[in-house]
């Protein structure tokens, strides 16, 4: 018993330096999320060669569920609803016009043998990678196929992003980022993390929210930010890396061979519907540029459908209207995450038998 308990703890201690190593290496590659994708390796290399299956703790998933929350929420401020106050039809409307964008991209992905509607449909959905990717198993959709194609998808649009703001845009490369803001430190970070984290997880159980373990920690978090009391505090940089590194193991040590040979299958179709996805959003930026009144640049970057860091990044050095960006964005991305639940539910409802 006990020697079966250390070669456990031993096998999760290999498992967890291999992510972590792979992470700083993908960190300093530039990578997108690189302590997801750093999991994402370390457990694909584990499933793969590893002789029995390992499986993520249920409390550690759902503490990097919640975290994640805690991060998606504290992106709201109070100026963010006042920018989307000012022009709320149109974005209402191209956030609507998104998200049926996506469904109809996920149901295209049904082609595919081996794909289901649920699991199509969130592959497919446009932004918030990290949190579909986390709640995509609890609402019955394949995890590891979710969230290779969803990150996928963030790759392509990180490495395209710049070239196509530049090229097409003209948006000015060499302009100078906005000055980060660090907030009020590390240790309010902390204490507002853990409140967010504690109250979120009792919301989400008391109310029944679907995916409550990410949902309720997000609400908590944007309650706080909406009201001053969390005075700029967000999740500390280490910890949500923690929680990306989770979600990444999450899905590296549930693949297989088999699941593997499925996702193989499904690259040229998927890859096609993500570029497909990646131009429509663009139609509709310039559709948001001529209705909001914002530049062609401001638009493109507003419906870019993830990298939300990276399009920040570009707005801010471009001298585009960074918050009205982050304001469309962060619409997008509660928008996608409240009616994934919904869209679960309505999809297996309509599931007819094969």
């Amino acid at each position: 018993m006990q020697r079966g308990r250390g070669r456990l703890l031993a096998d999760w201690a290999v498992v967890l330096v291999a992510a972590v190593l792979l992470a700083l290496v993908m960190d300093r590659l530039s990578v997108p999320s690189p302590a997801l994708f750093g999991g994402l390796a370390a457990g694909l290399g584990r499933a793969l060669v590893g002789r029995t299956r390992l499986a993520l703790p249920r409390p550690a998933l759902t503490g990097a569920q919640a975290l994640i929350g805690v991060s998606a929420g504290a992106l709201v401020q109070p100026e963010t609803l006042r920018v989307v106050a000012d022009h709320w039809l149109p974005v209402l409307g191209i956030t609507v016009a998104t998200l049926l964008v996506s469904l109809a991209a996920g149901q295209l992905m049904r082609l595919q043998r081996g794909i289901s509607s649920v699991t199509g449909a969130f592959a497919m959905i446009a932004g918030g990678a990290s949190g579909i990717t986390a709640m995509a198993r609890d609402l019955g959709a394949d995890a590891q196929l979710v969230g290779v194609l969803q990150y996928l998808r963030v790759v392509v649009i990180v490495v395209a992003m710049p070239v196509v703001a530049t090229t097409v845009y003209g948006a000015d490369a060499t302009g100078a980022p906005a000055p980060a803001d660090d907030g009020p430190g590390w240790a309010a970070g902390l204490l507002f993390t853990a409140v967010c984290v504690a109250v979120g997880l009792v919301l989400g159980r008391v109310a029944r929210i679907p995916v409550g373990a990410l949902l309720g920690p997000l609400l908590v978090a944007a309650a706080l930010d909406l009201t001053g009391v969390a005075q700029g505090a967000d999740v500390p940089g280490p910890v949500e890396s923690a929680a990306f590194l989770a979600i990444g193991l999450q899905v590296g040590i549930g693949l297989t061979r088999q699941s593997l040979r499925v996702v193989g299958r499904a690259l040229p179709l998927a890859v096609a519907l993500i570029v497909g996805v990646i131009g429509a959003c663009a139609g509709l930026g310039l559709l948001l540029s001529a209705t909001a009144g914002v530049s062609r640049l401001e638009g493109y970057l507003a419906t870019t459908p993830g990298g939300l860091y990276a399009v920040l990044a570009t707005a801010s050095g471009s001298g585009a209207d960074a918050t009205f960006v982050l304001a469309v964005q962060v619409l997008r991305l509660f928008v996608m995450l409240f009616t994934a639940p919904l869209l679960a539910r309505w999809l297996r409802r309509g599931r007819s038998p094969a």
